[in-house]
């Protein structure tokens, strides 16, 4: 441990709050798909800030926008109309079959927004009691009291209780265990496309497919979380795309903004109306800050086709990484994902894996001590990704 790491280390130890246990790495700056940490040593990144990032840091299209819009406004809040705003409701819903956008300041909030909106919607538009929430286990929707309990896992909440009611789950891949739970009490029906969090697991599609036909047979709503999934990581703008589903709202937030705070939700002009002044509310969302960045965000990855770059992208490391797992028999169990969304489930230590892979300049994440989980910027190198998989080779065969 050099002295200027474990300076930042104390630091951190004794100014801040044990929430999270960190990574030995002090990060000071980043371009591109590069980090550099407090030695000056240099790491191709590929986890993005956990899906944040999808532009690369300190993108120069980026910071100018984010420069010019620091010297125009700020914040005013949502008491005022702001054009900021309008510029990236347009083209959020340029991408989508949804109408109405709701700003919000992270993926939590945003899920909040969907859970609340879906309540509201047959309280006051349909005119039925009807409020609880159904997800899947394996799911991840946020770390708030609501999304907590939306999420349901028990090594999350513990020390939280007692989290809100109103909430079921059922397993993955059991359209009858999901038909079962829905009743009259029922508002909607709340899933990822892919489960990022729960190890990079993607949803059969016929499965969705049936989920969604149980919303419109009972007549409740279809929500997609695309937090972690959406904004082009897996080869569609949206994840739900990649299945020809119709969610009647989505939420969204990680690469948003490239790295600055946002989340939003979209909804059908139908389900919006559930919504009116003074129902639902955040102070900073969709400030004049944050939304020109947004706006530039989501306008480069649709000029530069960043999810038909993720889907070649993420073709070609499948491809590599299912000639790697013959190559190193009884070392990779599976490798799973769409785009660049791709998790590597390993049979060997994933923590000395993930260590050796830190050590030799690669940054991605170790999901439940088994899954490496990578989530690199969308417009990364080939050459890197085919760097990661050459060393990811070298590491394994020493096993």
């Amino acid at each position: 441990m050099s002295q200027a790491f474990a300076a930042v280390k104390a630091g951190e130890e004794s100014l801040l709050c044990r929430s999270y246990s960190r990574y030995p790495l002090a990060i000071v700056r980043g371009k591109g798909a590069r980090l550099w940490d407090v030695d000056g040593k240099e790491y191709v990144d590929l986890l993005a800030g956990i899906a944040v990032t999808a532009l690369g840091h300190c993108n120069d299209e980026i910071c100018a926008a984010l420069e010019a819009q620091s010297h125009k406004l700020w914040h005013v809040s949502n008491l005022f109309y702001q054009e900021e705003q309008l510029e990236l409701a347009r083209l959020l819903l340029s991408t989508s079959h949804h109408s109405k956008a709701f700003f919000c300041n992270s993926g939590a909030e945003a899920n909040e927004a969907c859970i609340k909106l879906a309540r509201r919607y047959m309280r006051s538009v349909k005119k039925r009691d009807a409020y609880e929430i159904i997800t899947l286990e394996g799911c991840f929707h946020g770390r708030t009291l609501g999304s907590l309990a939306a999420t349901g896992r028990e090594s999350l909440s513990n020390g939280f209780t007692p989290l809100p009611e109103g909430f079921k789950q059922v397993p993955v891949n059991d359209l009858a265990a999901m038909g079962a739970a829905i009743t009259p009490a029922t508002a909607a029906v709340l899933v990822e496309v892919v489960q990022g969090e729960g190890g990079i697991v993607p949803l059969p599609a016929d499965y969705l497919h049936g989920v969604e036909a149980l919303c419109r047979k009972h007549d409740i709503l279809f929500m997609c979380d695309e937090v972690q999934a959406g904004l082009c990581r897996t080869g569609k703008f949206w994840a739900f795309q990649t299945c020809g589903l119709t969610p009647d709202i989505i939420s969204m937030a990680k690469s948003l903004a490239n790295g600055l705070p946002m989340g939003a939700m979209l909804a059908t002009d139908e389900v919006a109306q559930g919504f009116e002044a003074g129902s639902h509310a955040t102070t900073f969302g969709g400030g004049a800050l944050v939304s020109a960045v947004a706006a530039k965000t989501v306008e480069i990855m649709l000029r530069d086709k960043l999810a038909d770059r993720a889907s070649t992208l993420g073709e070609h490391m499948k491809a590599q990484l299912a000639a790697l797992q013959q190559r190193v028999p009884g070392k990779i169990r599976e490798v799973r994902g769409i785009g660049l969304m791709l998790g590597i489930e390993l049979t060997v230590s994933g923590k000395d894996v993930w260590e050796e892979l830190l050590r030799r300049g690669f940054i991605c994440n170790l999901s439940h001590g088994i899954t490496l989980r990578l989530l690199p910027p969308l417009n990364i190198e080939q050459a890197d990704l085919d760097s990661f998989v050459t060393t990811l080779e070298d590491i394994l065969k020493a096993f």
